[in-house]
């Protein structure tokens, strides 16, 4: 099945559920690298998904009220979101499809308020969903 094509430029958005945290999400923006454009912007091609990062997202999780600070970034695809035929370079190109595997890479832990015993949140990295936003209403690919 075809469907549109992911765009330098394009938005990734996230949810704001990612597992036990509540992350105060911002959007991201895709860089594209494929040789061929469309309006001048250059298409995204697999592997683009990895370069998106959007740093600075606070979150809290569970009793660590006390916000923390995360980097929101594309952990994997979903099969539908690269094209099964249609290839630019030898790497198939990214396509809206459905939702994205996400997650929050935490900097700063979120912390619990007193007057319980200061502690951080122990886990490293959340797991969520985003989506792609795109203003490609030209070009599709299968």
């Amino acid at each position: 099945m075809e469907d549109f094509v992911i765009m330098h430029g394009d938005q990734v958005t996230f949810l704001p559920a990612f597992g036990a945290a509540i992350v105060v999400v911002r959007p991201g923006v895709m860089q594209g690298s494929g040789k061929l454009t469309l309006s001048g912007k250059k298409v995204c091609l697999e592997g683009d998904e990895k370069q998106l990062s959007v740093p600075g997202c606070m979150y809290t999780a569970g009793p660590f009220s006390i916000p923390g600070v995360g980097t929101l970034q594309i952990s994997a695809l979903s099969p539908n979101q690269l094209s099964k035929k249609t290839k630019v370079g030898g790497k198939p190109l990214v396509l809206k499809g459905g939702n994205l595997v996400a997650k929050l890479l935490v900097q700063t832990p979120a912390q619990q308020p007193p007057p319980a015993q200061p502690a951080s949140d122990p886990v490293p990295q959340y797991a969520g969903v985003g989506s792609f936003l795109t203003t490609n209403v030209k070009l599709k690919a299968g």
